[in-house]
């Protein structure tokens, strides 16, 4: 009896090992059609091929990785950040795949406008991988970003409490009686008089217009050209 039971042990051994190594070779063939698909920009169809290798290997560190990029290639950044923080999971020994995972999720968090969070992203990117310059380029952007968006906070709430105190101010004039108001001298002006000078006004404003109008445009193309540079810098790192 004790035969048996050993024979049928390595019998079931034997066939555990049989399905594994198909199994593998299962996930591999998945993972390798989707990187083509991949590579032909196709990224549904990749998405789909690194679906197929996770369910059949959870554990697949390069479909788990390659799913997270192709989520970000269809703009799904929510899932994309969510995919990337499953690898990372798995990937516990490469502090190389580790740092470009979490720059991955620093573009997905940067694309959603997250900027706080991106910027986070990146120093763990770089606590992993201090060398990595890409990485440290697009934290000066997200700074940088961070920065400006602040900034602009700060001039909107100074100028919402200049308004706020002009209107109290005008509120403060109206209440009081009309013989207390401060009397303005009216200003008796030819009409010829007075069309120059709106003609003078006119032309004026015209001209700052005009003038306000280039620096815009300046502006525009500044942003674009900045835009351009940084979306080069914000494609992620393939595994």
């Amino acid at each position: 009896m004790k035969l048996q039971t050993t024979k049928y042990s390595l019998i079931s051994l034997l066939l555990m090992v049989s399905f594994s190594l198909s199994a593998q070779k299962e996930v591999r063939h998945n993972v390798r059609k989707g990187n083509k698909a991949y590579n032909e920009q196709k990224y549904s169809e990749a998405a789909r091929f690194y679906q197929q290798a996770i369910k059949e290997n959870s554990q697949s560190k390069e479909a788990n990785f390659n799913l997270g990029n192709a989520l970000y290639k269809q703009k799904e950044w929510d899932k994309s950040i969510e995919q990337m923080n499953r690898y990372l999971m798995i990937e516990r020994e490469d502090p190389v795949k580790m740092s470009a995972a979490w720059h991955n999720i620093g573009n997905a968090f940067l694309q959603k406008k997250e900027v706080g969070k991106a910027i986070e992203a990146y120093k763990n990117a770089l606590r992993l991988n201090p060398d990595d310059e890409e990485t440290r380029y697009n934290l000066a952007v997200a700074q940088k970003m961070l920065k400006d968006q602040q900034d602009k906070s700060e001039n909107q709430d100074q100028e919402n409490q200049d308004k706020q105190q002009q209107q109290q101010q005008d509120n403060q004039e109206q209440q009081q009686p009309e013989d207390k108001r401060e009397k303005r001298p009216e200003k008796q002006d030819a009409p010829e008089q007075m069309s120059r000078d709106n003609a003078r006004q006119l032309l004026q404003a015209i001209e700052q217009d005009e003038k306000e109008t280039q620096e815009k445009v300046q502006q525009i193309k500044a942003q674009q050209r900045e835009q351009k540079a940084q979306e080069l810098r914000r494609q992620n790192k393939d595994w």
